[in-house]
């Protein structure tokens, strides 16, 4: 018997996407076919104002994807931003010409219809670059100032193909009685259908609301076009609902950003206020933890308490295991202060090998159970070397009130236990 070939699940795979695609899509058609028969004409004005809803999404997405590149250098974003802006800008000059003749919509069709599709295929197009682009050119190696030439060569390049296309085919003219009344629209129905695949695949590695709110996009963008190739008037049944996916498809990405940046944006505040090694708090958010804390007892009267912590012996840890062990040592006291508080307790690294824990509402008996507690749970692991540390405790008000004076009070009381047990810093006994 043959071996199972990885490669034949593929070629299955792609075979049955596209026999799914092809049914969606003769399925899209026979529905728009349906609706062409509908004695149905869109309101120009309602139309014309539902287009100036799609331009201001369009833009707000553009400004968001721009923050989203300043802050992170995905040069995705940006190409999307200047995708979306372009196509954005074109269907603004067409709406506007579309209220000039709300009274004469055949007329209005005649100035522009070559104008809105080239608007059309810069957004596929974009869409279709951005599937490709980053997979093959890795942020790292092109500055923005290449990457910003790079694009607008390649859109120059797409709106003068999609120019070529009209001039070649001839003026978009909507003929009423063809099977397809609009065949144009088949151009760019085929990019974003290849740029509603590329984004699927892409799905695989790229879980994120955006990458999910591109790829439906795309689809959305695919469907509204195969609607248009049954458009058999201006604004008809089936315009006015290919208008209405179009401008959702804006929505849709735009809610898909905006999702993104605020998880970056959350990520970015983590890693401000964290430790880079052990993912604990800083020694800036543990001060200002303090600071808070201090503010706070002051108002209400009741003690809290600090713990300092120094992991004993790191330095012979370094020498006879070598910097690695090191790390992972202080690794293994950070995962221990990582467990087992509360939620209101702040444990961090106050810097080296020193961690801090801050105990709201908690007198000197709890904090010196706490700090017990710790010491075991570190001698009964079996990992080697063997750890311990040596603590310190400052509860407010009765060993400071201020943060320096508790910080001061606690490392003297650690210093202190490390002197009567005789550790100075050798390796301990494993």
């Amino acid at each position: 018997m043959e071996p199972y070939r990885p490669i034949d699940q593929e070629i299955a795979n792609g075979a049955r996407t596209a026999i799914v695609i092809a049914a969606g899509a003769v399925t899209m058609l026979g529905f728009a076919f349906q609706l062409r028969g509908l004695s149905f004409t869109e309101i120009p004005s309602l139309s014309a104002s539902i287009n100036i809803i799609g331009v201001f999404l369009s833009f707000t997405f553009a400004a968001n994807a721009l923050v989203r590149f300043r802050g992170t250098r995905d040069h995705t974003a940006l190409l999307l931003a200047i995708g979306f802006s372009l196509s954005a800008l074109i269907e603004l000059g067409v709406t506007l010409d579309l209220f000039v003749h709300l009274g004469n919509t055949t007329t209005w069709f005649q100035r522009v219809g070559v104008s809105f599709m080239q608007g059309r295929m810069l957004l596929a197009e974009s869409l279709v670059l951005a599937m490709a682009y980053e997979p093959r050119m890795p942020r790292a190696r092109f500055s923005t100032q290449r990457t910003t030439l790079a694009l607008t060569a390649a859109g120059t390049a797409g709106y003068l193909l999609s120019a070529s296309y009209f001039l070649l085919a001839g003026y978009p003219r909507i003929q009423a009685g063809a099977p397809v009344p609009r065949p144009w629209d088949l151009l760019p129905a085929g990019l974003f259908l290849l740029a509603a695949i590329g984004f699927q695949n892409r799905l695989r590695d790229n879980s994120s609301a955006l990458d999910h709110a591109l790829a439906g996009a795309a689809w959305i963008n695919f469907a509204s076009h195969l609607l248009m190739l049954e458009s058999a008037h201006v604004l008809d049944a089936p315009s006015a609902l290919a208008q209405t996916l179009r401008v959702s498809s804006y929505a849709l990405v735009l809610g898909g950003t905006l999702l993104d940046n605020s998880r970056i944006f959350a990520q970015v505040q983590h890693l401000a206020i964290s430790d880079p090694l052990t993912g604990l708090a800083n020694y800036g958010h543990l001060v200002d933890v303090l600071e808070s804390e201090l503010e706070r007892s002051v108002r209400t009267g009741r003690e809290f308490a600090i713990i300092l912590l120094d992991l004993d012996g790191l330095k012979g840890i370094n020498d006879q295991y070598g910097h690695l062990v090191g790390n992972r040592a202080i690794c293994r006291l950070a995962a221990t202060l990582g467990v087992g508080f509360r939620s209101i307790d702040t444990p961090g690294r106050y810097g080296g090998d020193e961690f801090a824990v801050v105990l709201p509402e908690t007198g000197r008996q709890a904090a010196l159970g706490v700090a017990q507690r710790i010491r075991r749970s570190l001698a009964g692991q079996s990992e080697s070397p063997a750890l311990s540390v040596s603590t310190g405790i400052a509860v407010y008000p009765t060993d400071g009130q201020t943060s320096e004076g508790l910080l001061s009070s606690a490392d003297e009381e650690l210093y202190d236990m490390k002197s009567i047990q005789g550790i100075d810093h050798r390796l301990t006994a494993s």
